[in-house]
């Protein structure tokens, strides 16, 4: 068996550890972060969407941080969310109800909205509520790494990647396991700035999201939405932007039955925070990674792609140290993001502290305080 240190929970927080009571003073400066990011104002009605395993020390350091803005604080426990539509017949009816009403959401689900109709993204841009995601993210690790990052320096690194990204015709993602895909027809997420109603965004802030209209070669997963972390390799062949062969044992099996009707490539995201951590961070906080990839292929509709709803088989996997070549320009080497290197991006770094702290992208070693943004 092959076993990945950096795998987490396949389920929900449930088995993710607890912080002690006083690290509520280190996770402030992330959740400080958090807020200036969503662009709290004095006045606004706040709803903490937490699930029931959440740590009571990030929610507690999260509505503290709301209350002390003069903010209408609500906090909601709700039970941990189905993955891709596996529990249809789940009531989210309080859930969606509380959302409709807040001005700003905090949700601290495990598998996100991504997989559940009501609180799909089309569901949240019909709505004038911020919708900001921790999606397996709401521990005390992610506020105090990859939340730590001051803003400015993810938006210089974010304006900086779409300027070679978004003009791009091919992106070809390969590994030392065997990852060898290749991307075109690309549409990439824009610099979304500030927070607008409608709008949903991950914390902490991770990457460059991209949807191919064309993919091309295989790609061998490291870890899964289905299966975690596969025994054996699993490989998965896509010809035309669909999924046409999975191979690899019994991983490959359960990913067939999850979506019995086929996949597409339905998008990918390359990771640019450099303060997110690998080792001990579950899928969604180390695809964030500065240098890392993950894609997320989905279930057919009746035979077709249909990008309006969820797929309700949504996989995403995950490469943690690629090699990214964008029109033959090396992006990404073997997990480190060159961009890092950059004098324009270590000008930005450089007004918070020194640029060698701010942008090493070991994220063991955890963002003194005093460069975080404040």
């Amino acid at each position: 068996m092959t076993i990945n240190p950096y795998a987490g929970s396949p389920f929900s927080y449930v088995d993710q550890p607890s912080a002690g009571p006083y690290s509520i003073v280190e996770l402030m400066p992330g959740v400080r972060n958090l807020f200036e990011y969503v662009r709290l104002a004095e006045g606004e009605r706040v709803l903490l969407l937490m699930e029931h395993t959440v740590d009571p020390v990030v929610v507690q350091a999260i509505a503290a941080a709301a209350a002390l803005r003069d903010t209408d604080v609500r906090i909601l426990s709700v039970p941990p969310f189905s993955p891709g539509g596996w529990d249809r017949e789940a009531s989210y009816v309080i859930e969606t109800a509380a959302f409709h009403e807040a001005d700003v959401v905090i949700s601290g689900t495990w598998w996100g909205e991504v997989h559940t109709a009501p609180l799909f993204f089309d569901q949240i841009k019909s709505r004038s509520s911020r919708f900001l995601s921790l999606h397996m993210t709401a521990t005390a690790g992610a506020l105090l790494t990859g939340g730590r990052l001051p803003a400015a320096v993810f938006y210089a690194l974010l304006e900086r990647a779409l300027r070679q990204l978004s003009a791009a015709a091919k992106i070809r993602v390969t590994s030392a396991r065997g990852t060898d895909v290749t991307f075109g027809g690309l549409a990439f997420d824009p610099d979304p700035g500030a927070m607008r109603p409608g709008d949903w965004r991950p914390f902490p802030y991770g990457g460059a999201n991209f949807w191919p209209a064309d993919t091309e070669g295989v790609i061998v997963v490291e870890d899964c939405t289905v299966t975690g972390v596969p025994e054996e390799p699993l490989r998965i062949t896509l010809e035309g932007n669909l999924v046409r062969k999975i191979e690899g044992g019994a991983a490959a099996e359960q990913l067939r039955r999850y979506a019995p009707g086929g996949y597409y490539m339905r998008h990918g995201l390359f990771g640019l925070n450099p303060k997110v951590r690998i080792a001990g961070g579950t899928q969604f906080e180390r695809e964030k990674h500065a240098g890392s990839f993950y894609c997320g292929i989905d279930g057919l509709t009746d035979g077709e792609p249909v990008r309006s709803g969820p797929g309700f088989a949504h996989c995403d996997c995950q490469v943690d140290r690629p090699t990214v070549v964008v029109d033959g320009e090396t992006f990404i080497e073997e997990g480190r993001l060159l961009l890092l290197d950059e004098p324009e991006i270590r000008q930005v770094a450089a007004q918070f502290g020194p640029p060698d702290v701010i942008l090493d992208d070991n994220p063991v070693m955890i963002l003194p305080r005093r460069y975080t943004g404040a």
